[in-house]
């Protein structure tokens, strides 16, 4: 009963049949190979406009490097306290941007408005003593399963546009909320006043490619110094333009977003049947957030479940009693429903896992 990560899932068999088909024959490297250049026009036809391109291996890389880009040493980043460049990079955006600092921004689920933003941004008041407010990094979805939406975005882009700064998306999970909110990805993007993106295709689905997306190619500009620099120019580029190029044809990475998010919305309506167990948010992508008893908690992973119990107090900070424990279940591509019913009829009646064995 694997729920820890969409990270812990294997290659979707498209994609690697697309990489052992580029395997074949010598191919020009650095990313000047038919692959990568099939991709980059996939992803232009995506967001229905012209983008600049470059893929990396890990979704930190693509954060940080476009952050890099938008942001100045001296400068500052909002983001929410619980963004993944916040609390899970190791202080990779820090130092590709080469010091700007990361400044969090309170909000329910792991979402921040112009309302929150503002009331962070009105204290920097003290000039060059502070760090220059520069740009703003939103996840979609977000570290607590939340879907931003187009509407929510364009609010958070119009801020941004009327105090000068840029607009970030990490979009680690940016299939879950398109396949969420049934909108086109421009909506989501640059039509929002989204300037750059960390297009995410490993967890869901690849084996390991993830892009940087300028919608605007000013922002870019050498922009592959900054990539060389810091490492993350692959020789063999084709096995990445391969990944994504598979990745996005014939609507492949809806196909498994749409399978995970209604894995998801399968657990939750069946963990939220059970006595004692309380959802701590509505999922809106692949994460399923619950409250459980610590006994049953113990229970499931005695039994084999593997999920993460999750620190902190939950996307409402707080309402978590000393018998109780947040935790997370994440569904990929290849959850099954098998799975998922599995686990709610041991929540159901944790006794019986023991008992067959």
């Amino acid at each position: 009963m694997e729920f820890a990560s969409d990270n812990t899932s294997g290659v979707h068999p498209r994609i690697l049949d697309a990489i052992l088909a580029a395997n074949a024959g010598p191919v020009a490297s650095y990313g000047a190979d038919p692959f990568t250049a099939a991709a980059r026009r996939a992803l232009a036809d995506l967001f229905e406009t012209e983008v600049h391109v470059t893929l990396v291996t890990t979704g930190s890389a693509a954060n940080s490097l476009a952050l890099s880009a938008l942001v100045p040493p001296h400068g500052t980043v909002f983001c929410h306290g619980e963004a993944h460049i916040n609390t899970d990079e190791c202080g990779a955006p820090e130092l590709f941007t080469g010091g700007a600092k990361l400044t969090p921004v309170s909000g329910r689920a792991a979402k921040i408005t112009p309302e929150a933003i503002a009331r962070v941004h009105r204290n920097f008041v003290r000039g060059f003593h502070q760090q220059l407010p520069a740009a703003v990094s939103i996840t979609q979805a977000t570290e607590f399963g939340a879907v931003y939406t187009a509407a929510e975005i364009a609010e958070i882009g119009a801020y941004c546009r009327a105090h000068g700064l840029h607009l970030h998306m990490d979009g680690a999970r940016f299939a879950n909320a398109v396949a969420s909110t049934g909108a086109r990805p421009a909506d989501l993007t640059w039509k929002a006043g989204v300037d750059a993106l960390s297009f995410g295709a490993t967890k869901n689905g690849a084996m390991g490619v993830e892009a940087v997306v300028f919608f605007n190619a000013a922002l870019a500009e050498r922009f592959d110094f900054r990539v060389k620099r810091t490492g993350h120019v692959l020789s063999k580029g084709r096995f990445l333009g391969a990944q994504m190029a598979a990745y996005l044809a014939d609507g492949l990475w809806l196909e498994n977003a749409r399978h995970a998010n209604a894995m998801a919305a399968r657990l939750a309506a069946g963990l939220s049947t059970l006595a004692g167990v309380r959802l701590a948010t509505v999922p809106e992508a692949n994460e399923v957030f619950a409250i459980l008893p610590r006994p049953l908690h113990e229970a499931l992973t005695a039994s084999g479940a593997h999920y993460y119990d999750w620190p902190g107090d939950g996307p409402d900070g707080g309402g978590i009693g000393p018998d109780e424990v947040l935790v997370r279940f994440v569904c990929s591509f290849l959850t099954a429903e098998a799975e998922v019913d599995r686990l709610i009829a041991l929540a159901g009646n944790p006794a019986s896992e023991g008992a067959a064995r």
